[in-house]
């Protein structure tokens, strides 16, 4: 069983391919360019060096949220097409949780960041241990100052970050916890083995989806959503 995996969720793009659990190739590219260009060629070329077509794929796996708006949409049209025009399934994955995939062997709590700006991170907590993740929280739009509370709960293991907003996590408050570790930069960054990994998960719990029902989660509105409210809103004054 193959997964093909999208990963377009922050500054990077990636692809991804996974035969029955194993990682058969990753090419990743975090030029500056933008991913409705790259992240389609990089899964071609994936494919090719592989010696594999897109018939020789049985599903496919997208980061699914939170992340850039602009982002997650790209890899979420480009995994729906390639869903449609095969007929085969979707596995829409958590950004947060695929980040804690790519570092499972490291053993203790996976705090993965990402920058919502205005002070907030996207973020989750996972548990890794023997090579398997337990879920310690939802997905959730979160404060510095909440998540700094939140944590002190675990200050008897390893707290490591990951995630585009790991350093600035680290920056703010690594001085408040002698057990917080900022996980290694090529290991910290959204990769599409994470979400090949988590997307396994997903194939062997039975949550296989309909790509075409599958629905973003951004866990906030976009910027834009936000002042048509607040115009609205004036405008009902």
């Amino acid at each position: 069983m193959r997964i093909l995996a999208f990963e377009t969720s922050a500054k990077a793009a990636s692809a991804a391919l996974l035969s029955d659990g194993t990682l058969t190739g990753e090419f990743f590219q975090n030029s500056g360019e933008t991913h409705s260009r790259t992240v389609m060629k990089l899964a071609e070329n994936l494919l090719q060096s592989c010696a594999l077509s897109p018939a020789d794929v049985d599903y496919v796996a997208w980061a699914n949220g939170p992340g850039s708006f602009t982002g997650v949409r790209i890899g979420a049209a480009a995994a729906k097409g390639f869903c449609w025009g095969k007929s085969i399934p979707g596995l829409p994955v958590s950004t947060l949780e695929s980040m804690a995939w790519n570092v499972v062997d490291l053993e203790g709590v996976i705090c993965c960041c990402m920058d919502a700006r205005r002070s907030q991170v996207y973020n989750a907590l996972f548990c890794a241990e023997h090579g398997q993740l337990t879920r310690l929280c939802e997905d959730r739009a979160i404060s510095l100052q909440a998540l700094e509370e939140d944590l002190r709960r675990f200050s008897d293991r390893p707290v490591r970050l990951v995630g585009d907003g790991a350093l600035l996590t680290w920056n703010t408050l690594h001085e408040r916890f002698a057990n917080m570790l900022l996980v290694s930069e090529h290991l910290r960054q959204q990769r599409a083995a994470g979400v090949a990994l988590a997307g396994w998960q997903a194939v062997l719990q039975g949550k296989v989806e309909n790509a075409a029902l599958s629905v973003p989660q951004y866990l906030r509105l976009s910027q834009a959503e936000r002042e048509r409210l607040e115009k609205e809103r004036i405008k009902g004054e």
